[in-house]
């Protein structure tokens, strides 16, 4: 069973507060952590962004377009990270074999940059179009977790797609550990997770370590907490790097905007993989696509937070350029401004949250 950020936000019966007063030190049935300082004026930026969401899940599928092979790789919901390399490797299992020349890949986010690697690995020449450049791309506000977040709703899909799923998630879960470093800004942290119920332990498949705890081992101001291990990315570090290992492949990068399919049919190579993410939804005329609306509160950085959480407050996610503070959701909005009573909002739940803590580090 794959539980998500909003399922647990939604799910959980815990109360915050009431269970200890700030500055605790220690009490004896806690094993402390490090706490957040929340506070406004630890906010260094606040940013929003669009999530590509689609029910039916991912869209990996090869269509001639003119004299050309299209190959679609997009909509990763809250989990393009995650999917990147996994959806790109279904991809090019439907597009290189047998082809030879020039490939094109439009866009240049996460799972665009995923795919453009791919292409270099099979020896081919890669050219990325796209009407933007990292970092003003929908992947440079992603929070960087490990995690398949709504990437399909459970009665949308099929068998066939859930084994589709599975060989991505893999795929992706294989390629992240081997880049794990500070090259890419990927490292390993434990994650808690807000639960008052049992059957929420199998969070998912692939985090190693993944248990309920009892109340002397975390010192959340909550009922039941769940525990995993997963990776985290510095996104900004890692689209840096990803574009790096681009170029140094030979790969090029032209900025430019394509207003319809007739627009790729003009490109000069004769494979196209398709990553624009919630792009296609006007491209491609994709009416299932629909973008859910996310905010962030980015504090100063706090070397000793070595651990994510998620739940009714949100989540936090620690990371080198800062922690980030999200969990808002606002499907159907396209405006990418930033909302000052939701961060506020965002602010408000973790300050209570992490001001409750039984004991600290």
């Amino acid at each position: 069973m794959l539980l998500d950020r909003r399922q647990f936000a939604l799910s959980s019966t815990a109360v915050l507060g009431g269970c200890a007063t700030v500055g605790t030190p220690r009490i004896a049935d806690c094993s402390p952590l490090a706490r957040v300082e929340v506070d406004p004026s630890r906010v260094i930026r606040t940013v929003a962004g669009l999530r590509p969401v689609r029910r039916q899940g991912f869209v990996v599928k090869r269509e001639p377009l003119g004299d050309k092979a299209l190959v679609h790789n997009y909509r990763h919901g809250g989990g393009g990270i995650t999917m990147s390399w996994g959806t790109s490797k279904l991809a090019a299992e439907l597009g290189l074999p047998g082809h030879s020349g020039p490939v094109a890949v439009i866009g240049s986010g996460v799972v665009g940059l995923s795919m453009a690697r791919l292409v270099q690995e099979a020896g081919l020449p890669v050219t990325v179009y796209a009407a933007a450049l990292p970092p003003e791309t929908t992947s440079n506000v992603a929070g960087g977790q490990f995690h398949p977040f709504r990437v399909y709703s459970e009665d949308y899909v099929d068998d066939a797609f859930r084994a589709q799923f599975a060989r991505a998630l893999d795929y992706s879960w294989r390629r992240f550990q081997i880049m794990v470093g500070d090259d890419y800004g990927i490292r390993w942290l434990p994650t808690y997770i807000e639960s008052d119920a049992p059957e929420a332990k199998p969070i998912a498949s692939f985090p190693p370590v993944n248990r309920l705890l009892g109340r002397g081992e975390h010192p959340f101001p909550l009922d039941s907490v769940v525990r995993f291990d997963t990776m985290y990315v510095e996104v900004g570090r890692y689209l840096r790097q990803m574009i790096r290992d681009v170029m140094q492949a030979g790969g090029t990068f032209a900025v430019r905007r394509f207003a319809a399919p007739a627009d790729l049919a003009a490109l000069p190579e004769r494979l196209v993989f398709n990553c624009t993410g919630i792009g296609a939804r006007d491209l491609f005329g994709d009416t299932l696509l629909f973008p859910v609306k996310g905010q962030l509160a980015i504090l100063e950085p706090q070397p000793e937070v070595r651990y994510a959480f998620q739940g009714r407050a949100g989540y936090m996610f620690p990371r080198p350029d800062g922690i980030v503070l999200g969990g808002t959701y606002q499907r159907d909005v396209w405006d990418t401004s930033v909302d000052p009573a939701a961060i506020a909002g965002i602010l408000k739940s973790q300050k209570a949250l992490f001001d409750g803590f039984r004991c600290v580090a």
